[in-house]
């Protein structure tokens, strides 16, 4: 990147992304570094921070791993001449976006280790609860870590119980048996590739196959992107492991499954609407949510609209739920992501502005219904509803997709500590008026299972009732609450 330009925090006031995994085994020996780099390319919306790439071609020197990445997006980071020389059969990718450990190329995934019995390349999409307990464990016995995510102490774990184990995936079992928290795992060992899923399954991971090369994705759209065809979801708790005999799931290696608490994110605006998760449309969940507000949220206006990109499924359905009319009232700026030339406070571009801008011809004189996601710190919210009145609009109603945020998240999502969320000791209406709309009303909670097909959920975030005990400090040294 040049020296002028910085990265900027989170424009919008969003959730961040988490990250992306994606891992691929061709059978036949074909090369296949270009289908991680597309297949990355689909999950570039769970992370921008950093990418890379790890390829090991089977048929070679068994341990000999060729790895690239670095900080900026899948397509600034890799080139065409790049890709040509990461020859190999095998391999892992990631995009990162971090919720645990700095913004460095240190912290850049895959994670690739070389130890006693070889080699291994970890990628990791999620959050761990006892991160810092582990670490500090490994730190007693000599370990030396080269970064500060909890990434590396799976894979730590991975290592050192491959040492007392028969095969790779063993160690993985016995690893998975001592972390504890969010994770969808792809790793690979010289002539295997697994994927892992935590018992709650948290984040999501699934299986696809291409002729005669296996597929493991965070999200299937990454599958549609490169021509595989969609197998199954890897089930909460269990490993499947790809070799030359093809896939196999071990019922000895796979751990117990919890009650499952897949993360309700996913489907309101962490994954790709063309996705599915589990069984259940991502798409279909935001028109549902949509309906869901209608129905019980219902006000009089003449349009409704969405704050792209997750927002405009949920104003369909509201829409078509409501018979209000639904309409486009945002241009959205594609070229600008999260890193760019930040306006000075003395400027008069605002942040806002230049990623948004409002059609003037589609509010003015009108009552409109704005959807959007989701309202963490509220700190951008204010900024659209004032830029939808200066384009004319008579009234702006505003209805969230999801209910409101009163606790942080410890497994991945970047929810932050309550006194920086806007619903924190507020109420709706009081949030309302800070705002600026004319009513506000959010998802019901209840809704949430329904949202998801009936698929059992975590709804810490909103209730405050975890799955699983949270953590008292996470491995950034945060405390909890």
């Amino acid at each position: 990147m040049m020296n002028d330009i910085h990265r900027q925090e989170e424009v919008m006031d969003k959730l961040k992304e988490e990250c992306g995994v994606f891992g691929i085994y061709d059978l036949d020996g074909n090369n296949v570094a270009s289908s991680v780099y597309y297949g990355l390319l689909a999950l570039q919306h769970r992370g921008q921070e950093s990418c890379g790439i790890a390829v090991s071609d089977t048929g070679g020197p068994k341990g000999a791993v060729n790895s690239n990445k670095g900080m900026g997006l899948v397509n600034e980071v890799f080139s065409e001449e790049t890709l040509e020389h990461m020859p190999g059969d095998i391999a892992v990718g990631h995009v990162r976006y971090s919720t645990a450990g700095a913004s460095s190329r240190e912290n850049s995934q895959p994670l690739v280790l070389n130890y006693i019995k070889g080699t291994l390349a970890l990628a990791h999409n999620g959050n761990l609860v006892n991160a810092v307990e582990l670490r500090k464990e490994l730190a007693h016995d000599g370990a030396i870590f080269q970064t500060t995510t909890d990434s590396e102490v799976i894979a730590y774990h991975i290592a050192r119980e491959r040492i007392k184990s028969k095969t790779a995936e063993e160690a993985l079992s016995r690893a998975m048996r001592k972390i504890h928290g969010a994770y969808s795992l792809v790793v690979m060992s010289p002539r295997k590739l697994m994927g892992a899923r935590d018992p709650y399954g948290f984040r999501p991971l699934c299986i696809g196959r291409r002729e005669n090369a296996y597929i493991l994705a965070s999200e299937s759209c990454a599958l549609d992107t490169i021509g595989a065809t969609f197998i199954r979801d890897v089930q909460p708790g269990e490993i499947v492991t790809i070799t030359e005999k093809g896939i196999e799931s071990d019922t000895s290696l796979c751990l117990p499954k919890k009650e499952q608490a897949s993360c309700v994110f996913e489907y309101i605006y962490f994954a790709r609407p063309d996705s599915r998760i589990d069984g259940m449309s991502v798409y279909h969940s935001r028109i549902m949510a949509g309906k869901f507000l209608a129905q019980d949220s219902p006000v009089e206006a003449d349009l409704v609209i969405g704050v792209p990109e997750s927002g405009n499924a949920a104003a369909l359905g509201y829409s078509l739920e409501s018979g209000i009319q639904y309409g486009t009232a945002f241009v959205k700026n594609s070229y600008v992501g999260r890193t760019f030339i930040k306006p000075k406070q003395s400027s008069r571009e605002s942040s806002v502005r230049v990623k948004l801008n409002v059609l003037k011809e589609a509010v003015e004189g009108k009552r409109v219904i704005m959807i959007d996601d989701s309202i963490v710190r509220g700190t951008t919210s204010d900024r659209i509803v004032n830029m939808l009145r200066e384009a004319g609009a008579k009234e702006v109603h505003m209805r969230i997709s999801s209910p409101p945020f009163l606790w942080p998240c410890y497994f991945g999502t970047d929810v932050p500590a309550r006194e920086q969320l806007i619903a924190y000791n507020r109420s709706i209406e009081e949030v309302g008026q800070m705002i600026g709309t004319d009513s506000l009303n959010y998802l019901r909670t209840e809704r949430l299972q329904e949202l998801a097909g009936g698929l059992s959920i975590c709804q810490g975030c909103f209730t405050g009732k975890y799955p699983m005990e949270p953590p008292k400090r996470d491995i950034r040294g945060d405390y909890a609450g």
